[in-house]
């Protein structure tokens, strides 16, 4: 099951990018809409800090758009560290050539998280009903212009991989 996952959400993010050249070009964008992006990102792989007996494996998709101001909005559905599905609304900014190299990148994003419920409500901090604001500070290799790869710390917590496919 778990690898089956995988492959679905690796399929998802090569078919969106596939695809990408193709929307850029049949696009008929407004001179607001110009240095936009979208980012359709996934994570197979979150290392925890502890090795609790409750962890389970994490899974994220999600969806971010980047204005040519480098802000970003987003939404990503994961699966928790305790296999609950839940949830992240956020926005944030994304600093590119960082430390002179061209391609690399750091980013961070405040929002709020849903889904950490009992037992495990007390797992990130001010949950209150499934509820609490959520900090991720990443940095990140882009590859090409169409795909990268970063790494989000997850507080004190986690660190969680993720690929990502750029489309205009």
């Amino acid at each position: 099951m778990k690898l089956t996952s995988l492959l679905l959400a690796l399929g998802a993010v090569c078919a969106v990018s596939a695809m990408a050249p193709a929307m850029a070009q049949t696009s008929t964008s407004t001179s607001a809409e110009q240095g936009v992006i979208w980012r359709l990102g996934m994570s197979p792989y979150t290392y925890h800090w502890s090795r609790d007996p409750d962890h389970r494996d994490v899974y994220m998709i999600g969806l971010e758009r980047q204005g040519a101001d480098k802000v970003v909005w987003g939404g990503s559905y994961f699966r928790n560290s305790f296999g609950q599905p839940s949830g992240y609304l956020y926005g944030g900014k994304r600093y590119d050539s960082i430390f002179s190299y061209d391609k690399l990148f750091a980013q961070w994003t405040v929002g709020l998280l849903y889904g950490y419920k009992p037992p495990y409500d007390h797992k990130v901090p001010l949950n209150h009903n499934g509820f609490s604001p959520g900090a991720v500070v990443s940095l990140g290799w882009q590859f090409t212009p169409t795909y990268s790869a970063q790494v989000n710390v997850l507080g004190n917590s986690a660190l969680m991989f993720q690929f990502s496919a750029d489309f205009k």
